[in-house]
């Protein structure tokens, strides 16, 4: 069983700036997949940007490229996401997933997660 703990939501206006954090209670979480997911209110929840298990692929959606980054530390059991340029149609509940039996390239999609964190709400004001 793994626990992910989110935490770094919060309010802010658009164009600033957040750290989301997700902490991993696992002595295996080198061997996870990692991916965040966010979900707004009246939506489906969709898929964000995902990291392999050693780091070195990442996958973004179209929306997030280049205003968001995804890093991973596997000596602290934490994935990060960077936010920067948060607009309002980033408001959502953001969830990172752990994924043990996962071809990366199966990383955008949510159904081949096994575990999930509770969510952090990130809110961007105009």
């Amino acid at each position: 069983q793994v626990q992910l703990v989110e935490s770094g939501g919060g309010l802010v206006q658009a164009g600033g700036s957040l750290r989301l954090s997700c902490a991993a209670s696992t002595r295996t979480f080198s061997r996870n997949v990692m991916g965040w997911f966010r979900q707004a209110p009246g939506k489906e929840r969709e898929f964000v940007a995902a990291i392999s298990r050693s780091g070195g692929r990442i996958y973004y959606t179209d929306s997030v490229k280049g205003r968001f980054t995804i890093s991973r530390d596997n000596a602290k059991n934490t994935v990060y996401l960077q936010m920067n340029s948060l607009k309002p149609e980033d408001t959502a509940v953001y969830y990172c997933a752990a994924a043990a039996a996962i071809d990366f390239g199966l990383a955008r999609l949510g159904g081949r997660y096994d575990y999930w964190g509770q969510g952090t709400q990130v809110t961007v004001s105009s």
